[in-house]
């Protein structure tokens, strides 16, 4: 781990442009929030947080790639996978109850910490980022519900839900072609709730067709056929 200069370059209206967790706060609010948050960089492989560690800070991605993975007992299963303008740590905050999960940097991941009293205070300070945290939190309740609802679709139709999904929320774009971080297998196999084997299968026919492609250091999956991939999951 290592720290940054985020603070130099990073000014509060960037930071609401950066975040929808902030597109409605008060100026003073992130203000006080970059000053103090503590800015930590992460290499691609590195546990960014223990299963003991849920509770302090909230943290927000400011660049990268992050899984959130279970501990079965043996064996980690991933739950989710998140990007850029995300943020975890939150439930922690709020329930105060202890996690049996722990946070794994997919890329090279730069992060804003900010300690959980402090975030709280600003949760009861700034009603505007209250009522932001829990438009967002519904969000996800929702994002849960609708994966709950898919279970029985095929898994070609799971898995371009998540791929699409994917370049929605923290995708990039190269001369208009949505990217998204190349997942392993196993984990993009386990948040679309399909078998390994299916999975691999039915990349490997993307691949094919064209619909998706790696670039040369295979860092970095292009959606060439995004809209393809869109009206496939819409089935």
């Amino acid at each position: 781990m290592t720290t940054l200069n985020l603070k130099k370059s990073m000014r509060p209206d960037l930071l609401s442009e950066l975040f929808p967790l902030f597109n409605a706060a008060n100026p003073d609010t992130l203000t006080g929030l970059l000053s103090a948050s503590t800015e930590l960089s992460y290499p691609a492989g590195r546990t960014v947080l223990m299963e003991d560690s849920w509770g302090n800070a909230i943290y927000l991605i400011v660049a990268g790639w992050i899984k959130v993975r279970h501990d079965t007992g043996g064996d980690y299963v991933t739950l989710a996978v998140l990007g850029k303008g995300d943020f975890f740590g939150e439930m922690a905050i709020l329930d105060e109850s202890p996690r049996s999960t722990d946070v794994v940097a997919l890329s090279p991941v730069k992060l804003l910490s900010v300690p959980a009293q402090h975030f709280i205070d600003l949760l009861f300070q700034d009603h505007h980022l209250h009522h932001r945290m829990l438009q967002l939190m519904v969000q996800r309740l929702r994002h849960t519900n609708s994966h709950f609802q898919r279970r029985r679709k095929p898994a070609a139709i799971k898995l371009a839900h998540t791929l699409t999904a994917l370049a929605e929320a923290y995708g990039s774009h190269k001369d208009t072609v949505p990217e998204i971080f190349n997942l392993a297998i196993d984990d993009l196999a386990a948040i679309a709730d399909i078998p390994k084997e299916d999975t691999a299968k039915i990349m490997e026919k993307l691949h094919e067709k064209d619909w998706v492609a790696t670039d040369q250091d295979g860092q970095t999956l292009q959606l060439k056929g995004f809209n393809q991939l869109a009206q496939l999951a819409q089935k």
